[in-house]
């Protein structure tokens, strides 16, 4: 098996925290196996969160309307981004697969590690009008989402306080992973290391460790493609995939339910 390279973009302060175990492990576990794998620790790099006009090197094309997403394609394409986006684009190209490594904040990513998705994934580099969802740009590269939570399992289930996780996790893997073409690989979640005693936490990090010896093959969760929806009205779902599932108990996906009962799971395993 030819030689993989893995980017673990990670967000947190604290060398003694749990998520920086879990960075650690899947650098150890993963280099063991012949890959190469680059870390982007995005509060030692003090990376910018805020999406600005400074994010371009020399003039803007319009600078009393800045419009982000059109300036920065613009900027891509002519060598103009500024170094720390560059930088960032070059480690995603060279990559095969992406690891997010955070602590959930209210229910999404932290501020930072939005900032890299807001920045890193420009227009044209990451997605164009022709070319995201299931015929994205970066359909040839895997990405996951591992994170800490700081509420027991329970709460974020369909009859939790929290809500269902699968919900929860629907803008971030549908509406930014999968958008821009990566096949999602199913999230590990660590529930509340915070409230477990030491050993559970050795327990939780060995079976990150295991799971990471087979990490690269694993199947991605499964999303609508993109040519089910009619582009010219309005990317609404086919006739014929509406006929289709008309007489299924559950919905296409989290988003695309069509009024029906949620697939279990759908966000969080392969394969349902």
């Amino acid at each position: 098996m030819v030689a993989k390279k893995v980017l673990i973009v990670y967000a947190h302060q604290s060398s003694a925290s749990f998520n920086s175990a879990a960075k650690d492990a899947a650098k150890e576990v993963l280099a063991a196996q012949g890959c190469t794998v680059e870390v982007s620790d995005l509060y030692a790099m003090k990376f910018k969160a805020a999406a600005t006009a400074e994010d371009i090197t020399g003039d803007v094309k319009n600078a009393a309307h800045f419009r982000y997403a059109e300036e920065t394609k613009l900027a891509w394409e002519e060598g103009k981004l500024c170094a720390d986006i560059t930088e960032e684009q070059r480690k995603l190209t060279e990559s095969d697969l992406i690891i997010f490594q955070f602590p959930m904040y209210w229910f999404t990513v932290p501020a930072i590690m939005k900032g890299w998705m807001d920045r890193v994934l420009t227009l044209g580099y990451a997605y164009s009008e022709e070319r995201r969802y299931s015929q994205g740009i970066l359909k040839d590269k895997k990405a996951m989402l591992s994170f800490t939570t700081g509420s027991h399992e329970s709460m974020f289930s369909a009859d939790g306080v929290n809500g269902d996780m699968n919900v929860t996790l629907w803008p971030l893997q549908n509406g930014i992973l999968h958008y821009c073409g990566f096949q999602v690989l199913a999230p590990q979640i660590f529930w509340a290391p915070s409230r477990l005693p030491s050993e559970a936490r050795g327990t939780l990090l060995e079976g990150w460790r295991t799971r990471l010896q087979g990490v690269l093959a694993e199947k991605p969760l499964s999303f609508t493609p993109l040519d089910c929806f009619d582009g010219e009205k309005g990317f609404q779902l086919k006739p014929e995939f509406q006929e289709k599932n008309a007489s299924k108990e559950y919905g296409l996906t989290v988003g695309i339910h069509l009024g029906k009962a949620l697939p279990p799971n759908s966000q969080m395993k392969a394969g349902v």
